[in-house]
């Protein structure tokens, strides 16, 4: 069986536990290999497999207690490179090995179903949390994740040109000072996956990037679906058929999304510019139009926008504890913005809230008949155009939500969200999901 690095043995120095972390992993990984694919393992080869991971991953978190700062600057050369989460854990599966997971072992996972992947994210997650978690690691890496995205610097001189760019599944057009982004992904409702988390991340850059940009509008296109055909639609929350098919990674999604595009709808993006001085971040104001509703993902989202307007006909639910996930960052939000017993109703019992419902206001700024969103979504962005307003809400955020207290909930947002995503009941749940699915085609 594989030895335990034991908390009391990570004090040689940074080399000896180093190799006895590599040592530890290899282990684990020897008895896995004596054992069937996960998906045809017997109860007790299960139990097996558990015991050998749980080993491992102990020795991670006691390696990561001790060494985590060491281990970060080494990575990024004494903080003086501010790495992606991506680039970070593959920097770490080089430098440290048995750490997180290799390139080989993650292209393995990505070509399996859920339900037969064996569980390698969830040592990202181990590592993750505790770079998150410290006060000198965490914040360094919290500001990688703000800063604009290689895609939108290569893309940002042809949108200053022209207002307008076309990302795949999002849709950016500058108007009157105001960028409108378009969630356009008619083949799911606008439910989200690791390509329209980098879409929507790259749209984002590119409004806070503009100059000519004063507030910023999210609202979804018109969709194909048969049943919402020629009908706007906010977002249906996570693709829960790319979820059972392996599409959802923990780093390229999960954790992107959150440290990503909607930090920087909350915080705005860290990038030199002439003020920078007095205020790190170029920042902006954002409205949300809801057509349809706003499930899971798309209800959290609103949760960081300055406006949201509904149409009368709109709903919000947050369905994550019958899905078995966590809902991103709306566990430290909801309750600041709706109270706590509304909060355990949406997201412990599945409470649905329309937009006519006087609970919704808590979530909802405005309310407009269909036929009228759009004078609406034009007077909102108008209003929220005034000098006074980036510096107010800036300090409404700080005050909210301060940075600490935001970086540790995504410390262990990163761990606890990689057990769910490989916790039974899940991936029972995406199964059945996936096989209604199937009938109904």
């Amino acid at each position: 069986m594989t030895p335990r690095l034991a908390a009391s043995a990570v004090r040689r120095g940074l080399e000896e536990d180093r190799e006895a972390l590599a040592g530890a992993a290899r282990g684990a990984e020897e008895v896995l290999a004596t054992l069937p694919e996960p998906v045809a393992r017997s109860p007790q080869e299960r139990a097996t497999a558990a015991e050998a991971k749980n080993i491992a991953r102990r020795a991670r978190t006691d390696f990561l207690a001790v060494h985590v700062d060491s281990v970060y600057d080494e990575l990024t050369g004494g903080r003086a490179h501010a790495l992606r989460l991506a680039e970070l854990v593959e920097a770490a599966a080089a430098a440290f090995p048995g750490l997180v997971p290799t390139a080989g072992q993650l292209a393995a996972e990505r070509a399996r179903p859920q339900a037969a992947k064996e569980g390698h994210e969830i040592d990202q997650g181990i590592f993750l949390r505790a770079v998150l978690g410290s006060a000198v690691a965490g914040p360094h890496l919290v500001d990688a994740m703000l800063r604009p995205t290689p895609r939108a610097l290569g893309l940002l001189a042809e949108f200053l040109r022209t207002g307008a760019a076309d990302l795949g599944s999002v849709r950016l057009e500058r108007r009157d000072g105001t960028a409108h982004l378009t969630m356009c992904r008619d083949d799911c409702l606008n439910a989200e996956d690791d390509r329209q988390v980098d879409d929507m991340e790259t749209a984002v850059d590119l409004a806070l990037l503009d100059p000519a940009v004063r507030v910023g509008v999210l609202r979804g296109g018109v969709m194909t679906h048969p049943r919402y055909r020629g009908r706007r639609v906010f977002s249906a929350g996570i693709n829960l058929k790319a979820l059972h098919a392996g599409g959802i990674s923990l780093v390229g999604f999960l954790l992107r999304r959150e440290l990503g595009y909607i930090h920087k709808l909350v915080r705005g993006l860290l990038v030199e510019h002439e003020t920078s001085w007095f205020s790190p971040t170029v920042a902006k104001p954002w409205v949300a139009a809801v057509d349809g509703f706003a499930i899971g993902g798309g209800a959290q989202l609103l949760l960081v926008f300055d406006h949201v307007i509904a149409a009368s006909d709109a709903y919000v639910s947050l369905p994550a504890a019958q899905e078995g996930i966590i809902p991103g960052a709306a566990n430290l939000r909801f309750s600041r913005s709706v109270g706590p017993r509304l909060a355990r109703q949406m997201i412990l019992g599945g409470r649905r809230i329309w937009a006519t419902e006087p609970a919704a206001g808590l979530l909802i700024d405005e309310v407009a008949e269909p036929p009228d969103l759009d004078a609406a979504i034009e007077r909102g962005a108008e209003r929220l155009k005034g000098p006074a307003v980036v510096p107010n809400r800036r300090m409404i955020n700080l005050g909210e939500e301060p940075p600490a207290e935001f970086r540790h909930y995504m410390g262990e947002f990163a761990l606890h969200q990689a057990l769910r995503l490989y916790s039974d009941d899940v991936i029972g749940k995406v199964g059945r999901f996936h096989a209604a699915k199937a009938r109904a085609s």
